[in-house]
């Protein structure tokens, strides 16, 4: 109903999640299907797919927030609520992957040489890159939160600058850890080790890649003046992304790095 007399936002009929379901489904079945054939192209084309429904998804919800004004303080409450509990599942997520690492490490069984790592790995220098990627996204989460204070004081052109400095320690971020993949001794197929290792970091490398861009998103609109001191929700979610990204990585460089170095 469009008529209603409450501070709550009653969307309309939209198609968008009935395709975006759809869209996701067929990048899975294509996604399984590349791995029995030479098929690689449907993934990419499911892919741009799903890219194409959050796409249009997103610009429908832009336009209740900032052109119609349908978010009020009660709408705006109920989605910082929904983040909250996307961040939490993402913790859990990371929780089976230290799960697993610490089942593995604390009591190694024959198959690792009872030995951690397991025998014939050489494992990554936690004082070479991870040290470096560590001090890199513990100022983007400096540069992030400093941009954000100056939004909420008014100064958009600081704001601007401080998150384009953001933007790119994690783009320095992921070119690092690149290089890091490139010229490790160990693969994924070298034991639990290796399994663990480039699931964790590699998940949290894709984590950072879209933080990354979310932060881009919400960068555009700062340029566009579409944010205020009072309302500026996206920004707010990029900045609590960003912000798990930075623990989720002090931890794995705490544990997965060091202390299995």
């Amino acid at each position: 109903m469009k008529n209603k007399f409450n501070d709550f936002h009653s969307v309309n009929n939209s198609p968008w999640p009935l395709y975006a379901s759809l869209a996701v489904l067929n990048l899975m079945l294509s996604t399984f299907w590349s791995f029995y054939s030479n098929m690689g192209a449907h993934s990419f084309f499911s892919m741009f797919n799903v890219l194409l429904m959050v796409s249009i998804w997103a610009r429908d919800i832009l336009r209740e927030s900032v052109y119609q004004g349908n978010h009020t303080s009660k709408v705006m409450a109920s989605l910082k609520y929904g983040m909250l509990l996307f961040i939490s599942s993402e913790i859990m997520f990371f929780l089976s992957f230290f799960w697993t690492f610490f089942h593995s490490s604390l009591n190694p069984d024959c198959s690792l040489g009872y030995m951690w790592p397991s025998w014939g790995v050489r494992a990554v220098s936690p004082l070479s890159i991870p040290l470096l990627n560590t001090l890199i996204l513990i100022s983007s989460g400096v540069t992030i939160t400093y941009s954000h204070h100056m939004m909420l004081a008014h100064n958009w052109e600081f704001s601007i600058k401080w998150t384009i400095y953001t933007i790119l320690l994690g783009v320095y971020f992921t070119i690092l850890q690149g290089l890091e993949y490139k010229f490790t001794s160990f693969t994924m197929m070298d034991s639990i080790y290796g399994s663990i290792f480039f699931m964790s970091t590699g998940f949290h490398g894709f984590h950072v890649i879209l933080g990354t861009i979310f932060i881009s998103l919400s960068l555009m609109r700062l340029i566009k003046l579409e944010y205020s001191n009072s309302h500026h929700l996206m920004f707010e979610f990029s900045c609590w992304y960003w912000h798990f990204v930075d623990l989720v990585w002090l931890f794995l460089f705490l544990f997965i790095y060091w202390w299995g170095f």
